[in-house]
């Protein structure tokens, strides 16, 4: 990859890189655009950040693309956001099976409008036994909900007879997080300047590295995804430990 704009080590990658894809509205509203002509963007820069992901080999990519706090927005605007996720995956579905990309959701998205969770499940699969990048949508998803349902499924256990005390490891609470099949992720971005969870893997980021960058989401691309990759390979991660 001659083409790189920076020098990034192509051997010492990050396993997952999630995103907090932030920044639509304030795109749209600095070119005095309804904030749904943000999200329209945003989802074209999706499609950037996936073929760039694969090409550089990332394994795993988390992108937030709808939270559980996200309810409180106005109707008109979740309902756009609605209708973009059916779209997407309509139009994008072929594309990505044809380039091997795997997709799968987290969070409590089966309370989402039938058509988002008729056209998610036909996705995912669609795609299940891809072995390219793993796109992972975090769709009404929570981080403390999450770890609720991990704990109300673990307290059933517990009350059935089949595990004990001693067998409630950390393990054991990944397993039952909707994200207990991946890795925690290496690298959190979050675009539009704002530094903050929001809700957000808050289990799996425990040791995560943090990249900020106040490009809004729209305008990201393959370059920044690169800068944020090559501020992550100049980290010493220690993970608790010295070195």
């Amino acid at each position: 990859m001659n083409d790189l704009k920076y020098d990034i080590d192509l051997e010492n990658m990050p396993t997952h890189i999630a995103i907090i894809m932030d920044g639509n509205g304030r795109w749209a509203k600095s070119r005095f655009l309804p904030r749904t002509a943000g999200h329209k963007a945003g989802v074209e820069t999706i499609r950037k950040v996936v073929k760039e992901a694969d090409r550089l080999g990332i394994q795993y990519l988390t992108l937030y693309a709808f939270s559980t706090e996200n309810w409180k927005r106005p109707k008109l605007e979740v309902d756009a956001l609605m209708n973009l996720l059916v779209t997407y995956l309509r139009n994008e579905i072929d594309e990505l099976h044809k380039n091997n990309v795997k997709l799968t959701a987290v969070g409590d998205f089966e309370k989402l409008p039938e058509a988002c969770v008729k056209e998610l499940h036909s996705a995912m699969d669609k795609t299940k036994d891809n072995t390219g990048v793993h796109l992972n949508l975090a769709l009404n998803y929570g981080g403390r909900n999450d770890i609720r349902e991990a704990v109300v499924e673990i307290a059933k256990e517990y009350k059935e007879g089949k595990i004990s005390l001693e067998d409630i490891t950390e393990e054991r609470i990944k397993k039952h997080l909707s994200t207990g099949e991946i890795p925690d992720p290496d690298l959190v971005i979050r675009t539009s300047g704002e530094q903050r969870l929001s809700n957000f893997l808050l289990w799996d980021i425990a040791y995560s590295e943090f990249y900020y960058t106040d490009i809004h989401w729209p305008d990201f691309d393959g370059e920044a995804l690169e800068k944020a990759i090559y501020a992550y390979q100049k980290r010493d991660r220690r993970f608790g430990g010295v070195k």
